[in-house]
């Protein structure tokens, strides 16, 4: 099977919505009167971000949640994706599950594939996505202010959790890794939260390194500071009844690949925060105070601080 073929039988489908999909030199996206294009670039390398015995549905999946995550962030709805794919044999086996499981989640955000690339190599996905958001109105890093409380969705920690187990550290009922090895390979991503929250939070970001990392990026580009309360962000864990108070507490903070939502409101928009929680059928909690001081603090249930630290993945320091 040659290239031209497996484009022409995996990923080649007509296009709905936009101008010029895959076939050409370029794709041409027609985006609404009055929106700005929200674009992000997200790579997966066998090795670094998933395993080699993921089942490749599941992959297909994962690569295209990942990017949707970070259009999320920005209160974005998603328009289109590129597919840069580079994999050591074309395989049948491998593109047909692969191709249905990125697909699947492309046709439920009405996400439409519309060009990329495809050579032989190590396997690698790198997947550009490209959203909408009203002029204005989409979500970024750098609005967190002084007396704004923080947020997260859903739940952290357990996709550390069955990383874990994979790497034989950590041994829990196979039921509790079954539903945490869901969460690491086919992540939810809070598409219709970001864009609930437009006009209501002031900063947001996708959770993909470690809460504690990510929310640094949203305190340094606001040129703020927090406190986090070590209990209510301690009960974000699924799992959390498998795991001792000290590494429960670690794999929600930094734990990394959760690919939820973080982001701050001020206090007088808990009801609206609240509304776009229940319009999107997404939970979210709510887990300390943006302040004016740098850093970040950790609290313990008695207010007073923790000196316990943590860190957050980085590609090129961690391991």
């Amino acid at each position: 099977m040659g290239e031209f073929d497996l484009i022409d039988r995996y990923f080649k489908r007509p296009v709905r919505r936009h101008t010029l999909g895959i076939g050409d030199d370029c794709a041409l996206l027609s985006p609404a009167p009055g929106m700005q294009l929200a674009v992000s670039s997200d790579m997966l390398v066998e090795g670094r971000h998933f395993l080699s015995t993921v089942e490749p549905s599941k992959l297909g999946h994962k690569a295209l949640a990942v990017n949707l995550s970070d259009l999320a962030a920005c209160g974005a709805k998603p328009l289109a994706f590129t597919l840069a794919l580079a994999m050591p044999r074309a395989e049948e086996a491998w593109l047909e599950p692969f191709s249905r499981g990125l697909l699947a989640l492309a046709d439920m955000h009405g996400c439409e594939l519309v060009g990329g690339d495809t050579t032989r190599g190590p396997l690698n996905i790198c997947i550009t996505v490209f959203g909408e958001v009203p002029q204005g109105q989409a979500l970024l890093r750098s609005g967190a202010r002084a007396g704004d409380d923080i947020y997260v969705s859903g739940t952290l920690g357990d996709a550390r959790l069955a990383l874990e187990v994979f790497r034989g550290t950590l041994t829990v009922p196979a039921e509790v890794f079954e539903a945490a090895r869901a969460r690491m390979e086919q992540p939810t991503p809070r598409v219709a939260l970001g864009q609930a929250l437009r006009g209501i939070a002031t900063s947001a970001i996708d959770i993909s390194d470690g809460l504690l990392g990510d929310l640094g990026h949203v305190l340094r580009q606001s040129g703020v500071g927090a406190s986090i309360h070590a209990e209510p962000a301690a009960t974000l864990m699924a799992s959390a009844g498998q795991l001792n108070a000290e590494l429960q507490l670690e794999y929600v903070l930094a734990g990394g690949d959760d690919y939820e939502l973080a982001f701050t409101a001020p206090a007088a928009q808990r009801e609206a925060v609240q509304a776009a929680a229940n319009q999107s059928g997404t939970s979210v909690t709510r887990i300390g105070q943006i302040e004016s001081t740098p850093g970040i603090r950790l609290l313990d249930g008695a207010g007073r601080a923790m000196q316990k630290h943590y860190g957050s993945f980085d590609h090129f320091a961690s391991p």
